[in-house]
């Protein structure tokens, strides 16, 4: 199914997706972005559909075309605090805060969203794979938080974040089994590295 440019003409439309929401290490990252009327990239889809060679052409040519993008992230501390669907609402509102025009109309990728001020939205389960602009804010949320991660991983090279990026893959939770947990593990998933294979 190809991407639809707009979910309707009239208004001035931000797409916000988030990164990161199921991973048990490293921030929540969101980005909302505004494309304009004539942006058409073949490779822009779903993230997860993506290879990452294209995710990171892709996040050039979005940051060089876009009418307005922004990106934010809100830390492991505050996810703990908070919970990781608030934590990702946050960013989301972290990001549309940042935005160098102000949208009139916001595509949000999911089926809940807290209300951002006063701007209508709409929720779309699997609009990434959708919407053009929550495409192009799921692959600049996937890959600065990608980036993220790569650079943890030098300082945490035990768990191999440059290749799990966080997510609660065998590898990873034998990580933690061997290793326990570090600063940069969300507390709220109860990752318990004595019980870490219960969970599955």
């Amino acid at each position: 199914m190809s991407l639809l440019s707009f979910f309707q003409e009239e208004l001035v439309e931000a797409g916000c997706d988030e990164a990161g929401r199921g991973c048990y290490a490293g921030p929540v990252f969101a980005a909302a972005v505004i494309l304009p009327k004539d942006f058409h990239h073949p490779l822009l889809n779903d993230s997860k559909q993506v290879k990452e060679e294209n995710r990171n052409a892709l996040r050039l040519v979005i940051e060089e075309q876009a009418t307005a993008f922004a990106v934010a992230k809100v830390d492991v501390e505050e996810i703990d605090h908070i919970n990781i669907l608030k934590a990702s609402f946050k960013a989301m509102h972290l990001a549309l805060d940042q935005l160098k025009k102000k949208p009139q109309l916001l595509l949000i990728d999911g089926n809940r969203f807290i209300k951002y001020k006063r701007i209508p939205h709409r929720t779309f389960v699997k609009g990434d794979g959708r919407f053009t602009s929550i495409a192009a804010a799921s692959i600049l949320a996937k890959t600065y938080r990608d980036e993220y991660m790569l650079n943890l991983h030098h300082h945490y090279p035990q768990y191999n974040w440059k290749k799990n990026k966080g997510y609660g893959t065998e590898e990873h939770r034998k990580a933690i089994e061997l290793y326990g947990l570090c600063e940069h593990h969300r507390r709220s998933f109860n990752i318990d590295p004595l019980k870490v294979q219960e969970l599955f």
